[in-house]
């Protein structure tokens, strides 16, 4: 075991971790101090976590509001990339890392400890995105990883360690799902999800309601934006916090947001997941919709690009690079011409625009109009065709000629 004297732990009260502050003290004969991060997972994650951290052996715990920097300062930039990883996944887990693992940094500068710890296995991703941000962030720290290190490797095993040394926990040996919930989203993962050929059972679905037993009339939303960030929800001016909470509540009640996955993991498995983003779906569709509005083709193409690549970025842990940095100043630039309206209509799961608006809007019904105009003369595209396809032209005509 490495020298370590104090450690900071990003701390859930859940079963791993509440079982790693004692393994620490044993293990490091080192000071424990725990971090939890609030991301909007629900004041009940939240409820008497000082008291349990203390129980459990640590020194000090640190709870930290982090709500509106999540919302404001990852979520919403995440958003003008147009990012979904696999085409389906809108990265709930993946952009609360970088912001969790940020303050946990700095908790260990303000109480002067010398190591970092988190309780992910090492199967999953997220120890690549909490490390990669130590390694930006705190090179100088000592990381460490329990279940990297630790002979335990089962719930069974983490209850039995606790009770021996008389610590109490809420943990039972048998745990159906894993869950992981934060403002923008909740995973699911374990139990019958394991086997991709089962349908998931209603006990999986805990945010939405089923779209079968959704009210059978339709509600509209409109979600008003200021260059790119999302400024008002029904004409209500919010925060970027308050605004996805509203969004959550209204789309959540239809149902909207649902999706069953299985994706490629960072470390090179796939995983079978159910996740659910009622919020984040309405303002993914609204955001993209008013693109459609104010990028030429060029544009929305390079943008696109971007959310490609970003989503990658994300998923990978890789926040804190040069390479988010610069994804991120495209599509903000890209974003200073997303401003306007747009309604959008849930019902029964779908979230659908119906309405769309905007000042720097490149939609002009003189020219797209069906009826008669007097801006475009269509004999002119005769002319572009031939243009556009000449090379087409040239290569068969070559090969005609060769015959």
């Amino acid at each position: 075991m490495q020298n370590v004297k104090k450690i900071v732990l990003a701390y859930s009260g859940g079963l791993d971790t509440s079982a790693i502050i004692p393994w620490l003290k044993e293990n490091y004969g080192c000071e424990v101090v725990a971090f939890a991060a609030d991301v909007g997972q629900g004041d009940e994650e939240l409820e008497g976590l000082h008291e349990k951290a203390i129980a459990s052996g640590a020194s000090e715990c640190h709870i930290v509001d982090l709500k509106e920097e999540f919302v404001r300062d990852y979520i919403f930039p995440t958003i003008t990339t147009g990012a979904v990883y696999e085409g389906e996944y809108l990265l709930g887990t993946s952009m609360a890392r970088p912001v969790i693992a940020k303050a946990q940094v700095e908790i260990a500068r303000k109480v002067g400890a010398d190591a970092l710890c988190h309780g992910c296995t090492g199967k999953g991703n997220d120890q690549v995105r909490f490390e990669s941000t130590f390694a930006a962030l705190a090179p100088d720290l000592t990381v460490i990883a329990p279940w990297r290190e630790w002979d335990m490797v089962s719930r069974e095993d983490l209850l039995a360690y606790l009770a021996e040394r008389n610590i109490a926990t809420t943990a039972s040996a048998t745990k159906i799902y894993s869950r992981d919930a934060n403002a923008w989203h909740i995973s699911h993962e374990g139990g019958e999800l394991e086997d991709p050929w089962q349908e998931p059972t209603k006990q999986v679905w805990t945010m939405t309601v089923d779209p079968e037993d959704a009210p059978d009339t339709p509600e509209r939303v409109t979600l008003s934006f200021n260059e790119g960030a999302l400024t008002h929800v029904d004409g209500e001016a919010l925060s970027p916090y308050q605004a996805l909470v509203k969004l959550n509540t209204v789309a959540a009640a239809h149902g909207v947001g649902r999706i069953d996955i299985v994706e490629n993991r960072l470390v090179g498995m796939k995983s079978r997941g159910c996740y659910e983003t009622p919020g984040g779906t309405v303002l993914l569709k609204a955001y993209k919709a008013l693109e459609t509005m104010v990028l030429d083709k060029a544009a929305l193409k390079y943008r696109e690009q971007i959310g490609l690549e970003f989503s990658h970025v994300m998923y990978d842990g890789r926040w804190f690079t040069a390479l988010n940095d610069a994804l991120l100043a495209g599509a903000s630039s890209f974003a200073k011409k997303v401003t306007g309206d747009i309604v959008v209509k849930l019902y029964k799961g779908q979230a659908t625009v119906t309405q769309r608006r905007s000042p720097n809007s490149l939609y002009s019904e003189d020219f797209a109009t069906f009826g008669a105009d007097d801006v475009y003369d269509q004999k002119h595209a005769e002319g572009f065709i031939r243009l556009f396809s000449l090379s087409s032209r040239i290569e068969a005509l070559k090969k005609q000629g060769g015959q």
